[in-house]
């Protein structure tokens, strides 16, 4: 996935964007046109990369209106324009630069379908440029990212939604029920796995850059560095300019449906980490292939297991998800176990259902479980008519991807344990940590809030 901009030089990207927002006369009672309940949104994709194509048909179905991709990349569009003139009749603009929709008065709305390192710096502008937003997961870079992001919505009254689709799934929601029920009795340990299978990653040869590719403004505020195929196709995955790894990308999933299961509890008072590039240690990757995680709460301890090397952990396939099936709870690699004082529960993510058990194995409630990205769709689309939060918001994203955010800092520090001050919203006595929380921004890539 490619993410767009203006090409601007690397000083003048934020100044010259809040100009052009600012030349739109908007106030912060005026920002955006008021969709009415049964007008159709409008929208615009910005990162026409595989996910993105699939969110935009997602959200035409649900009915929504596709009026303009966006990318760096114009290869990319034809892909994303194939799959919606299946559902759409009218065929969207096509623009190179965020600031082209940002400014553009007839979108209401954008899905932020970027790689992880845009998520913020674009949901910002587009905030404040009074547009809603789609983003997908992780929604943030860092967790001063996020923070910003709080701030910005809060200001400009704009709707949030990030890609954690659990959140809108009924078979989630019935299990919520369920452990409010009490049968469960009381959970004191909550466990999340991302035991996925993986290899080494090396570098390939820089190849080609796309003709026409602006690669200063693909890297945003990364470090400069020559382009490179590898980076730039899927490499970013395993470097800390650009993601946080594969537990910030795929595990925040689990995560966050872990943090939901539990009544969104917030951030953890502490986290610990243990792991990093173990399994393919000596490769290009610079991100944990194996790390151990352990979130402190007042009254529950979540563990977060994360891995990219044993070849037998598969996520719930497509075929049990869209069946009356349930996975082979064993070597699923993305599961969530609940124990409670009385029975357990073991959760699929985006499909898969859910299992309650006694001793030995004897099951004693279930439910088979969908893929809820339409309902995810559906849920933004009716947030932006109403004005009322969208099911996956930026208070429990804040948590849920920040206790994330935590872990890799404690790991990176050293493998430590690290304690958090909710009220300062900082960590306790650690310099090494809190010099984490925000990342070091390529000159005029700055987020300005």
């Amino acid at each position: 996935m490619s993410s767009s901009t203006t090409p601007l030089s690397r000083r003048g990207f934020v100044s010259k964007a809040s100009l052009a927002v600012s030349a739109l006369s908007l106030s912060a009672s005026s920002w955006g046109r008021v969709v009415g309940a049964n007008d159709r949104v409008r929208f615009a994709l910005i990162g026409c990369g595989g996910r993105g194509g699939i969110v935009a048909l997602n959200m035409v179905q649900m009915g929504g209106e596709l009026v303009a991709l966006c990318d760096l990349n114009e290869r990319k569009f034809d892909r994303v324009l194939e799959l919606i003139a299946e559902v759409q009749t009218s065929k969207p603009r096509l623009m190179k630069r965020m600031e082209e929709v940002f400014a553009a008065s007839d979108i209401d709305a954008v899905i932020i379908a970027t790689p992880d390192h845009w998520h913020a710096p674009a949901t910002i502008l587009a905030c404040q440029a009074g547009k809603d937003v789609y983003v997908e997961k992780p929604h943030c870079h860092n967790l001063w990212e996020s923070q910003q992001m709080l701030t910005v919505e809060a200001e400009t009254k704009r709707i949030v939604q990030v890609g954690t689709q659990s959140r809108s799934a009924p078979y989630v929601h019935a299990a919520i029920d369920y452990i409010k029920s009490g049968k469960l009795g009381k959970v004191h340990l909550v466990k999340v796995y991302n035991l996925k299978p993986g290899k080494p990653f090396y570098l390939p040869d820089s190849g080609e850059q796309p003709r026409d590719l602006d690669w200063s403004q693909w890297l945003g505020a990364a470090a400069d560095r020559d382009w490179h195929s590898g980076i730039y196709r899927y490499g970013w995955h395993f470097f800390w300019d650009f993601c946080g790894g594969d537990i910030l990308n795929d595990a925040s999933h689990q995560v966050d449906l872990a943090c939901l299961l539990m009544g969104d509890p917030g951030l953890p008072n502490s986290v610990s980490a243990s792991g990093g590039r173990i399994a393919h240690k000596g490769d290009d990757g610079e991100t944990p292939d194996l790390l151990e995680v352990v979130c402190e709460y007042p009254d529950f301890l979540m563990t977060v297991e994360h891995s990219n090397y044993p070849k037998y952990m598969r996520k719930t396939t497509t075929t049990i998800r869209r069946k009356d099936e349930f996975p082979y709870w064993t070597q699923n690699a993305t599961r969530i176990e609940l124990y409670g004082s009385e029975l357990m529960m073991t959760m699929g993510r985006h499909g898969g259902g859910w299992i309650v058990t006694d001793s030995g194995g004897k099951i004693v409630e279930k439910m088979y479980g969908r893929p809820p990205d339409q309902e995810h769709c559906t849920d933004f689309l009716n947030a932006v008519k109403s004005r009322k939060k969208a099911s996956a918001h930026l208070d429990a994203l804040h948590a849920s991807t920040g206790l994330i955010h935590m872990a890799n800092i404690a790991h990176r520090i050293g493998n430590q344990k690290i304690w958090w001050d909710a009220g300062k919203k900082r960590f306790k006595d650690n310099a090494a940590a809190n010099g984490m929380m925000k990342r070091s921004y390529r000159k005029g890539f700055e987020i300005k809030v």
